[in-house]
């Protein structure tokens, strides 16, 4: 009887891996015999090798099959590609003509193997790998054509569905449906909202609510002394009262389940979707500069927290063609006769 052949199994390779591949390749070793080494497939060299090594300019008349493989180069190719794997769904959803098409031929029973290697035949002015089309599947936007798999496979599980329930939002209303003005960043009093909280180990339960206007990048924060829906949604009145505001742009955390009671009318982000509200994620990053992640906010006092949001109002931003978000929100909001120029500039 016939002894079974030993499968090997898949691993990526690490930092240390690939600095011994480069050793093995400057000592003139074979392909096949730095896999039997590594006792991997040597197809995973081949790919290995073919991805990862430098590649050279054309007009340099260096060919690139023979480029010289360098550990350093191949590691952060890996690492470049592994991070940007998730933004691949992203493209097909933002190109309408590749979407349609991709839709068109699921629902004839193709896979996406078969999608992406026709539309590479047939020369089609757009493109995208299997892996792409599976990371569209997998995301938001392509779950809802996974019923045209063959598999059907890349369903959310029912366990995250049934967790999700814990902490629906009533009434809750998607991003999407959000005004033009704010989806284009074309009108003032579009706002955006978020959290900071205090280090796990500091125990402590107290945040910032922060703020951030779309299109004059404005910000604003007040300390709350827990993430209580009620405590987040009264603090986010606050700010937005006297400066116009017509929408809000919210995650789908506990603390946002009484978005009824806004003032504006609050729009949800996609699950897992953060980059949906950038300009406030950008404004947390940008305190974080004077409180560090891990730290107890209960240690810093409103005039604390005033003192920083002055500073990063303050701060000429190049995509506001170096002018201050807190100059473009005085002449907003005195020409629409909404608060005092005075108070404005004191609290931001």
């Amino acid at each position: 009887m016939a002894k079974k052949q030993k499968t090997r199994s898949y691993r990526h390779l690490t930092q240390a891996d690939r600095d011994r591949i480069q050793a093995l390749r400057d000592a003139e070793t074979t392909q096949k015999e730095i896999a039997r080494i590594f006792k991997v497939d040597p197809g995973t060299i081949s790919r290995e090798i073919a991805r990862n090594r430098r590649k050279y300019r054309k007009k340099k008349n260096i060919k690139n099959k023979n480029a010289r493989y360098e550990a350093g180069v191949a590691e952060h190719k890996a690492y470049a590609r592994r991070k940007y794997a998730k933004y691949q769904g992203k493209n097909i959803n933002e190109n309408k003509d590749l979407k349609k098409y991709i839709i068109k031929k699921l629902k004839k029973c193709w896979n996406p193997d078969e999608i992406s290697g026709r539309m590479e035949r047939d020369h089609e002015s757009f493109y995208a790998s299997k892996t792409a089309i599976y990371e569209w599947l997998r995301s938001v936007w392509g779950q809802r054509y996974c019923q045209y798999l063959y598999s059907q496979r890349y369903y959310i599980k029912k366990h995250k569905a049934q967790s999700s329930k814990k902490v629906m939002i009533p009434n809750r209303i998607g991003i999407e449906r959000r005004p033009l003005g704010a989806t284009n960043r074309t009108r003032y009093g579009h706002y955006e909202g978020d959290t900071l909280v205090s280090g796990k180990k500091t125990g402590s339960k107290v945040a910032l609510a922060v703020i951030c206007e779309r299109k004059a990048r404005f910000i604003d924060a007040r300390k709350i002394s827990s993430l209580a829906p009620k405590q987040f949604t009264a603090s986010v009145n606050e700010m937005i009262k006297n400066q116009n505001a017509k929408s809000i742009s919210l995650d789908n955390g506990i603390e946002n389940r009484e978005h009824e009671t806004l003032i504006a009318p609050a729009y949800f982000c996609d699950p897992y979707s953060s980059w949906q509200k950038g300009g406030v994620e950008q404004a947390n990053k940008m305190i974080r500069r004077f409180i560090p992640k891990g730290v107890d906010l209960a240690a810093y006092s409103d005039d604390d927290v005033r003192y920083i949001i002055n500073i990063l109002n303050s701060k000429p931003r190049k995509l506001l063609n170096y002018a201050m978000p807190k100059e473009i929100m005085v002449e907003y909001l005195s020409k629409n006769k909404k608060i005092p120029v005075g108070e404005i500039a004191l609290r931001g």
